[in-house]
């Protein structure tokens, strides 16, 4: 029969090499829907716009033409350690918002995606997409109403 000593021993090793961990990683700067909302489609020039945002992620040239992306994205991760197995989940989100610009950098249209916000800690085994975080976390931010109500593109 095996020592009790050894069986401890190895009880105590494996406890001390589990662990949970959570992280969190951001690229960019969040976008504003507030701001967003305040651009106006034959108005808004290129420069407001810049002014308003902040600078672009990147500028497209089609043309005569431009466009200008911007983007932020959101990861959270949770994982947990068990000696040597480990089991982990990352939800990464992103918000993106295209500006079209005609050839006097006159903004055209807005196109926009806002997701950021709603990227969550969960464990391997969550949905981390049911409706209702989406509603939660959308509830939440503040602006996108400005941009549901027709603001920032119509």
């Amino acid at each position: 029969m095996r020592s009790p000593t050894l069986f401890l021993s190895l009880l105590a090793l494996a406890i001390a090499s589990s662990g949970c961990a959570f992280f969190r990683a951001n690229r960019n700067e969040p976008l504003d829907p507030e701001r967003i909302a305040q651009l106006r489609p034959g108005m808004t020039t290129a420069r407001q716009a810049v002014e308003l945002l902040g600078a672009p992620t990147q500028v497209v040239q089609l043309g005569t033409r431009s466009a200008y992306r911007y983007d932020h994205s959101l990861t959270k991760g949770t994982a947990i350690v068990l000696v040597v197995f480990i089991v982990g989940n990352a939800d990464t989100r992103g918000d993106r918002l295209w500006l079209f610009f005609d050839e006097n950098d006159v903004l055209t249209h807005v196109g926009a995606s806002l997701e950021a916000h709603r990227a969550q800690y969960a464990m391997p085994w969550s949905d981390i997409h049911e409706e209702s975080d989406v509603r939660e976390a959308d509830a939440e931010r503040p602006g996108l109403e400005a941009l549901r109500d027709g603001a920032g593109g119509q």
